[in-house]
């Protein structure tokens, strides 16, 4: 009579780990699939009304007749009504070739095919979000949510000095990286805000934040000390790229572009690039977001600074003025726990 055996401990929890992973990511491939199946389909229906409507001079009408002969024909099938298949065939007619739609469209799920569709009329621009979309993984409210805020006409306009201080292909990817301007509507700051109650602030909504931000931020800390000649000084905000392997320094300020902000961050960069950056990491980068800057002075500020930099400004909601003369500052309740 056989007796039954335990499953020893050693090893058995790497085992059910493997093959946890193993499963899920077969899911994956098999979800992922399954979309691209559906979104090509989708896309041979599409063309296939538009080839008919073109030989038969059909108009709209035969979609309506076509939604209720499909449902007839696969009763309880979800995707067969007249709006969708009106999305069908605009998919179809904005994407003419099949090895783009396989390449990319395909690659994401369709309502957020239909989301671009929808809002986002400049092929150029609605292939930039599609392929964010990959590669962020932005769901369906996201996606929404990057085309209100305009990030695709925002991308890449913060004036630098990349070009001339970072080789390519390392400046163009920095180049992109950086917006023009930052929307911080999740924020709602007074007039009377300090550059503490904005890091705060952005600190306590870090989620939207990095959303913002854009792919491959990862967060360091707020005011990182850095050790030069006996004196400490204090970074605003330290990110580190995991696309661009480097050290990313964000130096906050609630007022108009100065010159010396730029020397300010030379000198922060000089320091994190001894002290912080790794054999294997790429010179680090700094982004001074202003409350307003003059594109002028910001050219000729960047032009002899020799570490790679940027200049942007940021928006934020308001607070209304009423209510903003009655709201004490940070450092006003300091001084009130002080006292």
């Amino acid at each position: 009579m056989s007796q039954h055996l335990a499953a020893p401990d050693e090893g058995y929890p790497e085992l059910l780990d493997e093959l946890k992973a193993r499963i899920q990511a077969a899911q994956a491939r098999a979800a992922l699939a399954v979309n691209r199946e559906l979104v090509l389909l989708y896309w041979q229906i599409g063309r296939a009304i538009l080839a008919r409507q073109a030989q038969y001079g059909w108009g709209g009408q035969v979609i309506p007749r076509l939604a209720r002969d499909l449902r007839q024909a696969f009763p309880g099938a979800q995707g067969w009504s007249a709006r969708n298949l009106h999305y069908m065939r605009a998919f179809a007619d904005a994407y003419p070739d099949e090895a783009i739609v396989q390449a990319l469209p395909a690659q994401i799920p369709w309502y957020h095919n239909q989301v671009l569709l929808d809002r986002v009329k400049d092929p150029l621009a609605r292939e930039w979000y599609a392929h964010q979309t990959l590669q962020q993984g932005w769901s369906g409210r996201d996606l929404i949510g990057q085309i209100e805020r305009g990030i695709y006409e925002r991308q890449g306009q913060a004036p630098t000095n990349f070009p001339q201080q970072l080789p390519a292909p390392q400046s163009e990817l920095a180049q992109q990286l950086l917006k023009d301007p930052y929307n911080f509507d999740f924020l709602l700051l007074s007039e009377r805000a300090q550059e503490r109650d904005l890091e705060q602030a952005l600190l306590v909504h870090m989620q939207e934040f990095l959303l913002e931000l854009g792919r491959g931020f990862a967060f360091m800390g707020r005011q990182w000390p850095i050790v030069v000649g006996g004196q400490t000084f204090y970074l605003d905000l330290l990110f580190y790229h995991a696309v661009l392997h480097c050290y990313v320094v964000i130096d906050l300020k609630v007022s108009e572009f100065e010159p010396a902000f730029a020397g300010q961050m030379n000198f922060y960069l000089t320091a994190v690039d001894r002290q912080l950056r790794g054999p294997g990491d790429q010179p680090s980068i700094g982004l001074i977001l202003c409350k307003n800057k003059n594109q002028v002075v910001v050219e000729y500020a960047l032009q002899d600074m020799h570490k790679p930099m940027g200049v942007a400004v940021y928006h934020t909601e308001r607070l209304p003025e009423a209510l903003q003369r009655n709201l004490p500052t940070i450092a006003e309740l300091e001084a009130q726990l002080e006292s």
